[in-house]
């Protein structure tokens, strides 16, 4: 009995492909601790340097402003993290969320806050569905994919407000924007953490966030170990897009109205925020504690800049700066590999 040798330039077989995506899952785990540590220290230095530089920045208040502040943009970078690790991109997240917005707004007088909210979560499905298949079904780019519905959200939002922003009337719907939990803790918060301890847990220990990991790292042999590559897709399209649909939903009720150009540009910050935290933009690699570290950064930056009166014209190129910086330290992860 001959054992055949295999022909060079073969397809994997299904057994191969699984061992190889085990190798790759054992390595993205054994990076991630240093990755942490490292977002940790940066973290450490900008704390101590802004308390030092301002009086008014280390308090139990002014943290909690900070996690306030970052609440909307931290939602969405957990669904934007699955994203990326998947080998995909969504643009759109910014748009879905002014048009979760203006449709709430809208649909308010007609069918009363609760029916607004669930249709309003409703346009973060479809928006959802809308990219997944864009990319799975039809095999649109998913850069294209989500920069033409931004522009379809965005457009629909101006569309149905006319341009105008609309006064949501129902004074208990600003509980959840505005509102405290213990009378301390921002409404907001407490829904980002819970969100942030679930997305976590599926994401590191269930079969879904295992396939995330596989298929960012090699879709062939992915679909040879019967991962089902489209039907994850799909996943986590939709997953980030009720991401975006409850930023929208939080937003609208803190600021008591529902504006087409609501969340114009967060985009980047969501997507500087995943990276700054350690996703790699090729995919395959990536956390939910350090996209919230990210998170963390960039809000603890802004508030460091306002506290300091830094001008708003700064504020800009410092976001800026810290978006080509968080790729090309990705860059740098991409090389050494």
């Amino acid at each position: 009995m001959s054992l055949e040798r295999p022909r060079q330039g073969a397809e994997p077989s299904p057994s191969r492909a699984s061992l190889r995506i085990r190798g790759a899952a054992s390595r993205a785990r054994a990076s991630r601790l240093p990755g942490t540590i490292a977002l940790l220290a940066v973290y450490a230095v900008m704390l101590i340097l802004l308390s030092v530089l301002s009086p008014y920045f280390l308090s139990v208040n002014n943290f909690l402003d900070v996690l306030l502040a970052v609440a909307v943009i931290g939602i969405i970078s957990l669904g934007m993290t699955m994203v990326i690790v998947s080998g995909g991109l969504d643009l759109s997240v910014g748009a879905v969320v002014a048009l979760v917005g203006v449709t709430i707004a809208q649909m308010e007088p007609r069918i009363g806050i609760g029916g607004a909210s669930l249709l309003g979560l409703l346009v973060g499905v479809v928006f959802g569905l809308i990219n997944g298949l864009a990319v799975t079904w039809i095999g649109i780019n998913p850069l294209i994919t989500t920069l033409a519905t931004l522009s379809i959200a965005r457009g629909l939002a101006f569309v149905f407000s006319g341009g105008l922003t609309q006064v949501v009337m129902s004074e208990t719907f600003g509980w959840w924007g505005r509102g405290f939990v213990f009378k301390v803790v921002p409404v907001p918060v407490v829904i980002l953490l819970i969100l942030l301890v679930i997305s976590h847990i599926v994401f590191r220990y269930s079969t879904y966030g295992r396939a995330i990991y596989a298929i960012g790292g090699n879709q062939q042999a992915s679909r040879l170990a019967g991962i089902p590559v489209k039907r994850t897709q799909r996943l986590v399209y939709l997953v980030c897009s009720i991401g975006a649909a409850i930023g929208g939903i939080l937003l609208t009720a803190e600021l008591g109205a529902g504006a087409p150009q609501a969340a114009t540009g967060i985009e980047l910050s969501v997507i500087a925020a995943v990276i700054l935290g350690g996703t790699s933009l090729a995919g395959g690699k990536g956390t939910i504690p350090g996209t919230f570290l990210g998170v963390l950064i960039m809000g603890t930056l802004n508030n460091g800049l306002v506290l300091l009166n830094v001008s708003a014209y700064y504020q800009e190129i410092a976001r800026g700066l810290v978006l080509l910086l968080a790729v090309a330290v990705d860059q740098l992860r991409v090389r050494r590999q």
